[in-house]
């Protein structure tokens, strides 16, 4: 397997999250202990979600000391949470290096689904996401992916910080389901973003079958290749936006990098070797992209590749001036889609109460800071939580470029 960046924060041991089962026997091997610790270390990182070594009750008291003194989990704290009344939950989680992510978990009838970041920030630079505002500050390993979903696992479960609200609407329900497609571009940080899709799949990782598991891009056509070769049975959503290059390359800088005329043969390579169908995400921004002479050329684009195209009506971000659609023209645009053959859906509408598109409820914490930090914690439906230590322990700088640079928050805030 591609190599993982073990390497923890200042003052830690080495982090056993994003290892596999393999290498943890042989972390045992080498602590001289038997290769089933090392299994029984891999069921208590993934499947039990620990949160601390002391949790690992069915492991000797003196290898637990001894993990103390090594290792480490990596356990993420929920610094701020937003819940709407779909049930959608959008959590921002301060990693143990000092970074912080979003992580939105979506409830189905048949379950539930985690979207997951890959990336602290964003380089696309996409014109209507907020996930690009402050740009990228670096990329997630696969063990701080992997936490996304166990943090997400450990709150239905009610095994998190009891001030923490609980889930609205959500009682009995699981994770089920994988997307990536959080802040970042996944195919950027392949070799980590690889690690994770095999940790979420294991039997003894995540238990997530690869066909749960939807991977997005913004069209890093490089990634699109090397991913048809897997052989790895996920969904690729390809974000497209716009059917011409001209708009495009307005709407999402990389186009200029990756146009149309690479993007849509790697997006038929990628259908014609995994034998899977791919999903063209299709934001529609009001009088932008949304009219009938858009869906006919998003028709003549992808006409044969096996696929079909996801409408999302805008969730507008406060920093863009982009507007919503009207209903009318989102079912025009699908209807045109729809009758020249192609599967067609509309996103369902949910957590558009809560910032839960990529990097709102960030941005929104960050500048409500002095407020949000001593706001009452009830579970309220639709409240912004934030943790009663305020914002000191997450490194959230990085997504509010202010005009004399950075702001920082303090602890005490």
């Amino acid at each position: 397997m591609s190599g993982q960046d073990h390497r923890p924060a200042a003052g830690q041991g080495l982090c056993l999250k994003g290892m596999t089962s393999e290498e943890l026997q042989e972390f045992a091997r080498r602590q001289g202990w038997p290769d089933y610790r090392g299994r029984q270390l891999a069921e208590w990182v993934y499947r039990h979600a620990a949160q601390d070594f002391a949790d690992m009750t069915p492991l000797p008291a003196a290898v637990r000391r001894r993990l103390q003194e090594t290792a480490a989990l990596g356990t993420s704290q929920v610094q701020a949470l937003q819940q709407a009344p779909d049930g959608t939950a959008k959590f921002l989680l301060a990693l143990p290096g000092g970074d912080a992510v979003e992580t939105v978990f979506i409830p189905h009838s048949y379950g539930g689904s985690v979207c997951v970041s890959s990336q602290v920030g964003c380089a696309m630079q996409c014109a209507f996401c907020a996930s690009g505002i402050g740009g990228l500050v670096r990329s997630l390993s696969a063990g701080e992916m992997v936490e996304e979903v166990l943090a997400v696992r450990r709150w239905l479960k009610g095994a998190t910080d009891s001030e923490l609200p609980r889930p609205v609407g959500t009682g009995g329900l699981r994770v089920t389901h994988v997307v990536v497609m959080g802040s970042g571009e996944p195919l950027q940080n392949y070799d980590n973003l690889l690690r994770f899709l095999r940790i979420a799949e294991a039997p003894w990782g995540l238990g997530i079958g690869f066909r749960r598991i939807t991977v997005s891009t913004a069209g890093w056509v490089p990634g699109i290749r090397r991913l048809a070769e897997e052989d790895l049975p996920i969904t690729l959503a390809v974000s497209l936006h716009a059917p011409d290059d001209g708009l495009r390359n307005q709407l999402m800088p990389i186009n200029r990098r990756f146009p149309l005329d690479q993007l849509i043969p790697a997006c038929r390579q990628y259908a014609q070797s995994s034998g899977r169908r791919l999903t063209f995400e299709y934001v529609l921004i009001r009088d932008v992209n949304d009219r009938p002479e858009h869906a006919r050329q998003l028709v003549q684009l992808i006409r044969g590749i096996l696929g079909h195209v996801n409408l999302i009506p805008l969730n507008p971000v406060a920093e863009h001036p982009w507007q919503r659609p009207d209903p009318g023209a989102v079912e025009r645009f699908a209807r045109i889609v729809a009758g020249a053959g192609i599967p067609v859906t509309v996103r369902r509408e949910m957590g558009t109460s809560i910032d839960a598109a990529c990097g709102q409820l960030r941005r929104r914490v960050l500048q409500a800071a002095p407020e949000t930090a001593m706001m009452a914690r009830e579970p309220r439906t639709g409240g912004l939580w934030v943790a009663p230590q305020g914002l000191g322990e997450a490194r959230l700088d990085y997504a509010d470029r202010l005009p004399h640079g950075h702001r920082e928050i303090p602890a005490d805030q």
